[in-house]
């Protein structure tokens, strides 16, 4: 589960699930003992983090979109991890 970014202690990962239950493009974030996972319009599809963290990831999606997308599709494709910046 590559990391590929990092910011405020929310851990963004990205996984390869092809034939998962998460078909769509989406990644993994943690915060302390929370988990959630997040579509890539901001939409948290399952778990939860707290409300502070949780808005800080759907500003960073807001941020990193098309970064995100890139990212989803090197990983899918070839297994390349880009890394993103995370909020500052």
């Amino acid at each position: 589960m590559p990391l590929i970014s990092s910011f405020y202690g929310v851990l963004i990962y990205i996984y390869n699930e092809k034939n998962s239950k998460h078909h769509k493009p989406h990644f993994h974030a943690k915060y302390a003992e929370f988990k959630a996972v997040y579509d890539f319009e901001g939409n948290c599809i399952q778990g939860s983090l707290p409300n502070k963290q949780s808005k800080l990831v759907e500003a960073w999606i807001a941020i990193h979109e098309d970064e995100l997308n890139a990212a989803w599709t090197a990983w899918q494709d070839s297994n390349e991890i880009v890394k993103i910046d995370g909020l500052r």
